[in-house]
């Protein structure tokens, strides 16, 4: 079952790195990067399941590990540029080696973690850990998408 659980991470992984290249030929909108946190959101739904609930402070920490460590990288190399009146994300050269040491990292942390509480309870952490990493990026992007196109803020 492990075995499957971390090959699935990593085609996960790996279609996540596809989509993300793919998407920088397209131009930017607010629904593409507001969607994705957006849908992430309903997998909090799992924790209906009473074997998936942890303790609020793990998940504080994991959310704050997502939002202050695992987010730097994607957002220092995150970058738009205006190309005909549409905005594009700018490829970074070194995001695709981020996102694979990301996924690396998170591998081995979810090895150690796994050893202390349930396998169960090791993807709700992981899934809060990424959850912080998606809403802060997403916000960054936001925030640089509003700057670069002029958008102001709705209240």
């Amino acid at each position: 079952m492990h075995l499957v659980l971390t090959i699935g991470a990593a085609l996960m992984a790996v279609s996540v790195l596809i989509i993300r290249l793919k998407a920088s030929r397209k131009p930017v909108t607010v629904k593409k990067i507001v969607i994705p946190p957006l849908g992430m959101t309903t997998g909090f739904a799992m924790f209906v399941a009473p074997e998936m609930r942890i303790p609020l402070s793990w998940a504080f920490i994991a959310f704050a590990v997502g939002w202050f460590v695992f987010s730097y990288p994607l957002n220092r190399t995150t970058r738009f540029e205006v190309i005909g009146g549409e905005v594009y994300a700018q490829r970074s050269p070194g995001f695709a080696y981020i996102l694979i040491g990301l996924l690396v990292l998170r591998l081995a942390l979810h090895e150690v973690v796994e050893q202390y509480i349930s396998v169960l309870q090791t993807g709700s952490v992981f899934f809060i850990l990424a959850y912080g990493m998606i809403l802060r990026w997403r916000l960054f992007m936001l925030k640089k998408y509003r700057d670069i196109t002029g958008t102001p803020r709705q209240a």
